[in-house]
């Protein structure tokens, strides 16, 4: 481990939740948020961190994901980490928190959380139907039988 990795290992970064909960992370945890991590270069951050846009439930689960892919990156395995957390079985709560995973993601703006996240929405959805992607995100049709059939129409090829 090199010099500065062993100083990110160490020194400990305080964060603080859109709710108030605060969490004390290591710094090379921390700094898989590319957001964090210019807060930190730009001397932005004081003692704590605000994060206002991310509740303290879904800041637990992405500190949870760095914790886990900085932990790999240091076996060399961070391709393996992912491939682990997209294969987890995916319960009703966590679909009700993919948008808040999404949402968090892209604000703290961790590609590898990104894109993990958006590939399990995909490959959710392929395959499936509208009538069925409405019923697994828990979709309300707003579209009149008359709108409905002017979108096949319009895009049929969608539909083959």
């Amino acid at each position: 481990m090199s010099s500065s990795a062993a100083e990110n290992a160490s020194k400990k970064i305080t964060l603080r939740s859109s709710d108030g909960e605060v969490f004390e992370v290591e710094e090379a945890v921390a700094i898989e948020s590319q957001t964090i991590k210019h807060m930190i270069e730009d001397d932005c951050a004081d003692n704590v961190i605000p994060l206002p846009n991310v509740t303290g439930k879904i800041l637990s689960k992405v500190i949870e994901y760095c914790k886990r892919h900085v932990d790999a990156a240091a076996s060399a395995s961070a391709a393996k980490a992912d491939d682990k957390l997209a294969s987890a079985s995916v319960t009703d709560d966590d679909l009700k928190a993919f948008d808040a995973d999404f949402l968090a993601a892209n604000y703290l703006n961790i590609k590898g959380l990104l894109d993990l996240t958006c590939q399990t929405v995909a490959d959710m959805i392929k395959g499936k139907t509208p009538e069925e992607i409405r019923k697994t995100f828990n979709i309300k049709n707003d579209f009149t039988p008359e709108e409905e059939e002017e979108v096949r129409r319009e895009n049929q090829w969608a539909f083959e």
